[in-house]
C-alpha cells in the first residue's frame, strides 16, 4: 500500500471526517510511531507506521471488510431514518465512515453479508462477469421436481421477461420438509424467490450461507459480525 496523508488515514481509521481528523492532529492528539505529529499533510507508510490517537493505537488499513450474520428484519443499507440497517449493527470498534453492504439481502433473508468501504471490491463481487456464486438455502412450501431443477439450471425466463443466468440447484428434504440449495452469480430483485415461484414452489425461509468459497462463520449469532481475515477475503473470489 502506498504512503498516505496522516489526516486521511486518521479519518478512515477513527471514523471521523477529514476536518475533525485535522483538528485532532492540530491539537497534538495524534502520534506516529510514538512521536506527536502536528502536520495533517505528513505522509505516513501505511505498511509499517503506527498511529495513536488519544493514547489508543489503530491498525492502519485503507479498507475494512466485515463478515456479518444478517438477522431477519434488518435492511441491507448504510442508513435509514426508520428501519435498522446492517451498518447500524456494526460495533463501534469496527466503524468507519462510508461503510456499506457489498450487495443486498432482502429484509427477511438471513445469513452471510459483507460490509466494507471498498467500492472496487464490491463492483468485482457483484459483477456477473466475475462468476462469483452465492449459495442460498431455501425452505419451500412445495418441493422442486426434476423438471424445475433443470429449468433453473438452464437459466429460467420469468413471466415479466427477466432472464436469469443458469443456477446450480440441489433439491432435497430435511425433517420431511422441502428445501433447495441454490447458487446464483447475479443479484436481481428477489431473485431466488422469483425463480422458485416460477416453478410453483414458494420460499418460506431463505438464508445465504456462502459467497464464492467463503462460508458464513457458524460461530456468529444473528446480528453479530467480525472483521474478515486476508485468507477469507481471498476465498470470496474462489469458486468450487
Amino acid at each position: 500500500m502506498p504512503s498516505e496523508r496522516l489526516d486521511k488515514i486518521t479519518a478512515l481509521n477513527c471514523s471521523v471526517s477529514r476536518r475533525d481528523a485535522r483538528k485532532l492532529i492540530k491539537e497534538g492528539r495524534v502520534s506516529v510511531n510514538g512521536q506527536t505529529v502536528l502536520r495533517a499533510e505528513t505522509e505516513i507508510d501505511t505498511a509499517t507506521d503506527e498511529i495513536t490517537v488519544d493514547g489508543v493505537s489503530y491498525a492502519i488499513k485503507e479498507h475494512i471488510y466485515i463478515m456479518m450474520n444478517k438477522p431477519a428484519g434488518v435492511i441491507s443499507a448504510s442508513e435509514d431514518i426508520k428501519k435498522t440497517t446492517v451498518v447500524d449493527l456494526v460495533p463501534q470498534r469496527l466503524r468507519r465512515r462510508s461503510l456499506f453492504p457489498a450487495g443486498r439481502l432482502d429484509r427477511d433473508t438471513t445469513g452471510l453479508i459483507i460490509i466494507t468501504d471498498d467500492g472496487a471490491f464490491t463492483h468485482r463481487l457483484l459483477s456477473p462477469s466475475h462468476h462469483v456464486y452465492k449459495r442460498y438455502i431455501a425452505k419451500l412450501d412445495a418441493p422442486l421436481d426434476a423438471g424445475s431443477v433443470k429449468r433453473l439450471e438452464e437459466g429460467i425466463l420469468l413471466e415479466d421477461g427477466t432472464h436469469c443466468l443458469p443456477a446450480r440447484v440441489k433439491a432435497y428434504e430435511k425433517d420431511g420438509e422441502p428445501f433447495a440449495q441454490i447458487e446464483i452469480r447475479e443479484g436481481k430483485y428477489h431473485q431466488v424467490k422469483r425463480m422458485t415461484a416460477a416453478c410453483g414452489s414458494h420460499v418460506t425461509e431463505l438464508q445465504r450461507v456462502k459467497i464464492g468459497a467463503l462460508s458464513l462463520d457458524e460461530g456468529l449469532a444473528p446480528g453479530e459480525c467480525r472483521e474478515m481475515t486476508p485468507e477469507e477475503l481471498a476465498l470470496v473470489f474462489e469458486n468450487e
